[in-house]
């Protein structure tokens, strides 16, 4: 590749797409897991630099790699839980993301969705442990379901809740298996084939621990839904 190319910016260890948000609306993601913290604070300044008026999100940090983004980018939010960060002013929001976690277990992946979602975006609100052991609390929260124009409903174990929730309601679900669970479901594989399995229809399936994708593609809808709302004479 020509490294005068204005497309990439390049950084030495790595080439910056630095034209993504032109060809696809969204920013470059940095992916931490497997590069070091000073990689990961170079990668989101660099992405910051090209795109300062909107937020730039770093995922799958470790410790070291959160504590060193808080050190060296003091404007950065750092999301322990969804072992994120995030540099500059998150977009305005357009469409709605409702999303919904099956344990308390499943918080990392559930908070990486949200993040994802507020960062690519679109609202986003969260209804955590909902899980089907006890099914009355999801029926609690049923009338909440219907005013998203995107759910992303993230569960381990057998990965019931997706199927139960697209039985319920008709809005775009985008559901995540997660590694949660004992031995025979085989760090999340179990929930993903009950997953790909669901007799609900409407549901589209992502990786297992896969937040990050679902909180694109949930933001993705709901800004589609929220840019037809807006329209002149749009009625909801």
């Amino acid at each position: 590749m020509d490294p005068t190319d204005p497309r990439t910016h390049h950084l030495g260890f790595a080439r910056v797409d630095v034209d993504r948000a032109a060809r696809t609306g969204d920013p470059e993601v940095v992916l931490g897991q497997g590069k070091s913290p000073s990689q990961v604070v170079d990668l989101l300044s660099a992405l910051h630099e090209q795109h300062p008026d909107r937020a730039v999100l770093a995922t799958r940090l470790d410790p070291a790699a959160l504590a060193l983004v808080a050190e060296r980018l003091p404007t950065a939010v750092v999301d322990e839980v969804a072992r994120a960060a995030v540099l500059g002013p998150p977009p305005a929001g357009r469409g709605r993301v409702l999303v919904l976690s099956a344990g308390t277990s499943d918080a990392p992946v559930a908070a990486e969705a949200a993040l994802s979602v507020a960062v690519h975006g679109a609202a986003v609100a969260r209804i955590d442990d909902v899980g089907v052991a006890g099914l009355h609390r999801l029926l609690a929260v049923r009338d909440d379901l219907a005013t998203a124009d995107a759910l992303i409903v993230v569960a381990g174990m057998e990965g019931a809740l997706p199927s139960v929730v697209g039985g319920l309601v008709g809005v775009p679900i985008v559901a995540v298996p997660t590694s949660i669970g004992y031995g025979a479901s085989l760090g999340g594989l179990s929930a993903l084939l009950g997953m790909l399995n669901s007799c609900a229809p409407g549901i589209g399936v992502v990786n297992i621990d896969n937040g990050y994708g679902a909180g694109v593609l949930a933001a993705r809808i709901a800004r589609q839904s929220g840019s037809r709302d807006e329209a002149p004479g749009a009625d909801r």
